[in-house]
């Protein structure tokens, strides 16, 4: 169940990230209220990840697929062009959530 509650931590995060900026500095009110509530989802459920899961591993997965989300649909949201940095670094996040997962043992 704290996988569960980390994937939906996750998504909470990229709709965080990406609502921040479309709330322009929070001068706009419905994009700023569903920008905050995606935080506190987010936190929420990643605190209840947590209760399983260790910090290191559950804080580490949630900002690690949370910013390749949040790359990934700036790009398709924002037309924020993805470079191959950009790639090699998701490959980079995405090989050490998955060695994390794996030294986690849960």
């Amino acid at each position: 169940m704290a996988w569960t509650f980390l994937a939906i931590a996750v998504v909470f995060e990229i709709a965080f990230a990406l609502g921040t900026n479309a709330t322009q500095g929070f001068t706009k009110l419905w994009p700023s209220v569903l920008t905050l509530l995606a935080a506190a989802g987010g936190i929420f459920t990643l605190s209840l990840a947590l209760r399983t899961l260790d910090v290191s591993v559950g804080y580490t997965i949630w900002t690690g697929l949370g910013s390749i989300g949040t790359v990934l649909f700036g790009a398709l949201i924002y037309k924020e062009r993805i470079t191959l940095p950009k790639l090699l670094s998701f490959a980079s996040i995405i090989a050490g959530a998955i060695t994390l997962k794996l030294a986690s043992g849960i």
